[in-house]
């Protein structure tokens, strides 16, 4: 249904659609804000690629630490197990 949906001259139809409905005057102002768009987007994306790989390392490093220093199941918290 959709084989060979986007070949060039389709693409160039669309373009020039484009261009006579939004004009040469909004075109910039269009691509910019689009621009924009995937620019935030990809940094929410980075952010939260960030904030897992940070969440990973804090429980590594509260894992190792609770190996260095073993506690007993109702000891005190500074308590270690021999």
């Amino acid at each position: 249904m959709f084989n060979g949906l986007l070949q060039p001259t389709h693409l160039i139809l669309i373009l020039v659609v484009v261009l006579i409905v939004f004009g040469p005057g909004k075109l910039p102002e269009a691509g910019k804000a689009l621009g924009k768009s995937l620019k935030d987007m990809r940094n929410a994306f980075t952010s939260t690629d960030d904030d897992e790989k940070k969440d990973k390392s804090e429980a590594v490093s509260a894992a190792a630490n609770t190996a260095a220093n073993p506690t007993a199941p109702g000891a005190a918290p500074g308590s270690a197990v021999n």
